[in-house]
Order: structure tokens, then sequence, then C-alpha cells
């Protein structure tokens, strides 16, 4: 029994070990969607592509993140969708905002100081983000999976141990 919950320790991933793939994973999405963003855009306005490419973009970041990122050990489920949805919604608002902000306080920025702004509320969201993936979107299956493990008593924690029956009407079959 230890070793099966070592290896259940050894599949959920350590946070920096996490954050690398978070990283990894996100920013490949990332990338991959900016160029699919162009390409679509040059076939539909541009709110239309980003908007499509964003939600394919995001589904299948979460399921990179459920099988890869975090150990969650399969699929992501249509709540774990949900939940990655609606972190990614906030993200995008708050760098949106952030973008807006900066047009309120500079009358014209430069690219640089724009880039900064977007790169520096991406990063910030980015962080909060693996945050709250790790912590609640795929908190559970990390969870779910230890608890059996942990509440396993090693064999000779039991041998010479009369145990009570788990159902009470065992009781009558068991002489």
């Amino acid at each position: 029994m230890e070793s099966v919950q070592g290896q259940q320790e050894a599949a959920v991933p350590g946070a920096f070990s996490a954050f690398a793939r978070f990283v990894l994973c996100g920013g490949g999405v990332g990338l991959a969607s900016s160029v699919a963003v162009a390409v679509v855009a040059s076939r539909v306005p541009w709110v239309l592509a980003n908007a499509l490419i964003t939600v394919i973009s995001t589904f299948l970041a979460t399921e990179l993140h459920a099988r890869f990122t975090f150990g969650a050990g399969g699929r992501a489920t249509w709540r774990q969708h949900a939940q990655s949805a609606g972190s990614a919604a906030i993200a995008y608002t708050v760098t949106c905002v952030a973008m807006l902000v900066l047009q309120q306080l500079v009358a014209s920025p430069g690219a640089m100081l724009e880039q900064a702004v977007y790169l520096s509320a991406s990063a910030l969201t980015g962080v909060a983000r693996f945050a709250v993936l790790r912590l609640v979107v795929f908190a559970r299956s990390r969870s779910q999976a230890t608890p059996a493990a942990r509440s396993a008593r090693p064999l000779h924690a039991t041998v010479g141990r009369a145990s009570a029956p788990a159902d009470p009407s065992e009781l009558c079959h068991a002489a």
C-alpha cells in the first residue's frame, strides 16, 4: 500500500514543476493562438476570430493542464472546463481594464509602454490563474486520490486484530 501512496503522490507535481508545466503548456497554446487568430482574422472580423480562438485555446489549455500540469490523471471534466473558462475570462477582463486605465492615464502611450503594461497584467493574472487552477479547479482530483491511499492501513497494522464488520447485517452471518 505504501508504494501505491508513493506513486500517487509522485504523480502529483510539486508547485514549482506544476508552474513550469503551466507556463510551457499555456505559453505554447498562447503562441499557437496568436498565429491562429491572425489566420482566422484574414477571413472573418478580428473580434469574431479572437473570440473563437480564445474558446478553442482555453479548452485545449484546460485539457493540457488536466493531463500534464496538475497531474489530474486524465481528461478535464466539464466542471473543470467551466471553472477554467471563468478564470480565463477574469484574466482577460483584468488585462483589458489595465489597457483601458493606461489609455486614460497616458494620452498616447508608446508601444513599449503598452507592451509593458499588457505583459505585466498578463503575468499577474497568469500567476493568479495558476493558483486558482491548482488550488480550486484541479484540487479535487488530487484530494480525492490521496485520502484513499492515506486511509489504507498497512497490513502489519491489521494482523492479529479483530475488526468489526462494515455492515451490521453481517453480524448475523459472521458465525
